[in-house]
């Protein structure tokens, strides 16, 4: 049997997101780049079919002013990592002026950048987002296209759940290779840090939901529907499991937000056709708190919905000298916005914070912040106001005259804002590449079924 030309070219492109996904998140300096030349290799070869071709210029004439805004903001990228002479300096970037100044630096040229390599992977990050969301949007156009690839986000997520899983039920968890070991007796997977991996699996579910809502209205029931939505049950109790199992308190209230609300909307428009679908999130629920309530105590129930009080607490000022090297979410979040004024309008530079911090704070020891523990605050210090502003307009342009009344895009919505305020799994490209992709999909009301995706 012989496979088409577009199933190879969407197969290779799931493949390089099984690859991110593995390799924690693609969160490595190294894997950037080794990704950034295999999609670049994809996209040239990609280009050559005349089909995909006509779909990427379609593309490009619908979005000229986002892709224009988007390009100035590659163009500032690269403005902030090319050395200037210090006299130019001076005047771009006051700030890094006068900490090159203490640390008595001899040389005639520097970048606005305080980490010039982080900075250049953080290019080469955002340039393999652009070119996947234009192959994506060239691969995946059709219906069932959708309903494949909602399909493979969670069945990636369940097989990430499941080795999870496996090893934090035997007690020990390997750390070599592809397996991440968090030493905290915690369901990481493939992944270092816990509310990332949270987030991620939170994304799969999300994934997951839509499937199951959608699929009735694309698709005639036959027996391969019949059992693939059996499987996506079962991967969506996978996925339930892996979340509880990380105990991130951002990651299980994003989780159990999604399911109630669902649960809402569901109950609000009483269709025949999403009573299957209801009882799933009912069960799913009545599984969480079998899971929760009676293996690891009922205090862990309400725990969850405790999330917001303990970050809260979490995000104020602390009290303790820093001296003695205790800082708060608060005492960093702070710190972040004193230094984000000294860099105001050209920022600091992709991946410059973890530097910035050790220079302010040189009595650490071992102890560092690699992360502001807030997105929106680090996207900002990162880029300055005429990068941030420039990637917003980007980003708002792309989505003009876009649906967001419907609940998918309510709901994505409502998990960036969350993830932006109270953590930095945005800073992590599998993160930022699954909320790109997911917000891409648009439905549109036809006259033969309830939606359609819109290109």
């Amino acid at each position: 049997m012989l496979i088409k030309k577009d199933k190879i070219y969407q197969y290779i492109f799931l493949l390089t997101l099984t690859l991110m996904v593995i390799f924690n998140g693609g969160n490595n300096n190294l894997y950037i780049q080794f990704n950034f030349i295999i999609v670049s290799i994809f996209f040239l070869l990609f280009v050559k079919e005349k089909k995909y071709l006509a779909h990427v210029r379609e593309l490009f004439s619908k979005n000229k002013i986002a892709i224009f805004l988007f390009t100035l903001f590659i163009s500032f990228l690269i403005f902030q990592i090319i050395p200037l002479p210090m006299e130019w300096l001076s005047f771009f970037s006051p700030e890094k002026y006068n900490i090159l100044n203490k640390l008595e630096f001899k040389e005639n040229f520097h970048s606005i950048s305080l980490s010039p390599a982080n900075s250049y992977f953080n290019l080469l990050n955002y340039l393999t987002l652009f070119l996947s969301l234009i192959i994506f949007k060239s691969l995946f156009y059709k219906k069932r296209h959708i309903i494949e690839f909602y399909y493979f986000l969670v069945f990636i997520g369940a097989f990430s759940g499941s080795v999870a899983i496996y090893f934090y039920l035997i007690g020990s968890s390997p750390n070599f290779f592809l397996l991440r070991n968090s030493g905290q007796g915690l369901a990481t997977g493939f992944f270092i840090n816990r509310t990332v991996f949270s987030c991620f699996l939170t994304l799969c579910f999300f994934s997951g939901i839509e499937y199951l809502k959608i699929i009735d209205y694309y698709q005639k029931n036959n027996i391969n529907n019949f059992f693939n939505k059996i499987y996506v049950r079962i991967f969506l109790l996978l996925i339930t499991i892996a979340i509880i199992l990380t105990f991130s308190r951002l990651g299980n209230f994003l989780f159990i937000s999604i399911i109630f609300l669902n649960i809402l909307q569901t109950l609000y428009k009483n269709e025949k056709k999403n009573r299957f679908f209801l009882i799933t999130l009912i069960l799913i629920v009545l599984f969480d708190v079998l899971i929760l309530g009676f293996y690891f105590g009922s205090e862990k129930l309400l725990y969850r919905f405790a999330f917001l009080q303990n970050e809260i607490i979490e995000y104020l000022p602390s009290a303790v000298d820093t001296d003695q090297f205790v800082l708060s979410r608060g005492d960093i979040i702070k710190f972040a916005l004193v230094e984000f004024k000294n860099f105001f309008f050209w920022g600091y530079g992709g991946g410059g914070f973890e530097y910035l911090f050790k220079i302010n704070f040189e009595n650490l020891s071992t102890t560092y912040a690699p992360h502001v523990h807030s997105d929106i605050i680090e996207f900002i210090g990162e880029f300055g106001l005429i990068g941030f502003t420039l990637i917003l307009l980007s980003l708002l342009f792309s989505r003009i005259n876009k649906n967001f009344s419907i609940l998918k895009n309510f709901l994505l919505l409502y998990l960036l804002l969350f993830i932006l305020i109270f953590d930095f799994s945005l800073h992590i490209p599998i993160v930022q590449l699954l909320f790109v992709l997911l917000i891409s999909i648009d439905y549109k009301k036809t006259e033969n079924s309830k939606y359609s995706v819109n290109n």
